[in-house]
């Protein structure tokens, strides 16, 4: 693992660091969990694409620069480090596109990968349903075989973004017969078509930052199944590691934060702090690992969950430290929104109690129930 940039990569930290210093709002955006802050963080994903920022290592014909990994990265560390945005297309750039890169046709590339990186489509991710959250394999949301397509009928839950968004991904059970892991389709489908009903959820501070979808014979086309009929459980879990491993939560973040925490009054006499500095580091460090991993023909897997519970007990901690720090003063600081999304990192991507039993089973070998 060589931690030496090149001068190339470092002109483009240097390029994307002069860039977000001049344009970079003064101002905070409205929370993008509202209908004026989604909307304010759409042109924001727009200004970022005019100046191809939005998707740096995506191939040029989709919108991005053609940067390696690394340079994502770098690119990320400079994004949190100016304070910038919250990215509202994460659903779609992070988390959809790397499985459209594996999985999709060209003609879905073509249709959907443009439109993301430019901030036109904001996708919402429809997995969980009411009996099936980290045990995605027990969804029961059905899509029946009809003439060009299908038919998808059910309910989803906790779809993030689902509450002002344009379209969503998803699986549903195509093969009632099949065992749980088989039988199951990811498909692509627009939030405004026939048959689906969107219902905001409020957070617990009323804003809607999910939504109950519910879909009453929905029609998909064929060309909007991604990656085969039968196929999505191999699909779902490329999406997976990406959410659990590298692309959704950058070590940027977290260096950020930490940084910002070593600022408050006291920060530097609290063992927490310099606790979370360190681990941010080390974050930084085994992502490194992970690029070169990558780079080299690699591909995450079940190891993606040591990630996810390595960055979302960290996220948590970082916040209840400066929470601590700063008292009663707390309620009223920028910190507040951002510590109560802390507090959903160990559900969202999956529990950690379910990515512990992956952990112990795919990595440690353990049997299981001798947890």
């Amino acid at each position: 693992m060589d931690l030496d940039l090149s001068a190339a990569d470092q002109q483009f930290r240097d390029e994307v660091r002069d860039w977000l210093r001049e344009h970079v709002p003064r101002e905070p955006l409205p929370s993008l969990e509202t209908e004026e802050g989604f909307a304010a963080h759409r042109r924001w994903e727009q200004e970022l694409h005019a100046a191809r920022l939005s998707v740096v290592s995506w191939p040029e014909e989709f919108g991005g620069r053609g940067a390696s990994l690394l340079q994502w990265v770098l690119f990320e560390e400079e994004y949190y480090a100016a304070g910038a945005p919250g990215r509202v297309s994460q659903n779609g750039i992070f988390l959809l596109a790397p499985t459209l890169f594996e999985h999709g046709t060209p003609d879905q590339k073509q249709r959907y990968l443009p439109r993301m990186a430019a901030g036109t489509d904001i996708w919402a991710q429809a997995w969980s349903e009411p009996e099936a959250g980290s045990d995605l394999a027990g969804i029961r949301s059905t899509a029946r075989r009809v003439d060009g397509g299908w038919l998808l009928s059910g309910q989803k839950t906790w779809s993030s973004r689902a509450a002002f968004a344009d379209l969503a991904f998803g699986l549903f059970r195509s093969d009632p017969e099949a065992q749980r892991h088989r039988g199951l389709t990811y498909f692509l489908f627009p939030l405004d078509a026939d048959g689906v009903t969107v219902r905001p959820i409020g957070r617990i501070d009323g804003k809607p930052a999910f939504a109950e979808l519910f879909l009453d014979e929905v029609f998909v086309p064929d060309r909007d199944v991604l990656g085969g009929v039968g196929e999505g459980w191999r699909v779902a879990m490329s999406t997976a590691s990406n959410e659990r491993g590298l692309t959704l939560r950058s070590p940027g973040r977290f260096l950020a934060t930490a940084q910002r925490l070593t600022e408050l009054p006291g920060a530097l006499d609290d063992d927490r702090v310099v606790d979370a500095w360190i681990a941010a580091q080390a974050y930084r460090l085994a992502t490194f690992e992970t690029v070169t991993k990558v780079t080299g023909g690699g591909s995450l897997g079940a190891e993606a969950s040591l990630n996810k519970l390595f960055w979302s007990e960290l996220d948590i901690a970082m916040h209840e430290a400066a929470w601590d720090l700063l008292g009663p003063e707390a309620e009223s600081s920028p910190w507040v929104e951002d510590y109560l999304f802390s507090l959903a990192g160990p559900i969202y991507a999956g529990t950690n109690e379910i990515q512990r039993n992956v952990a112990a089973e795919r990595l440690l070998g353990l049997p299981r129930g001798s947890r």
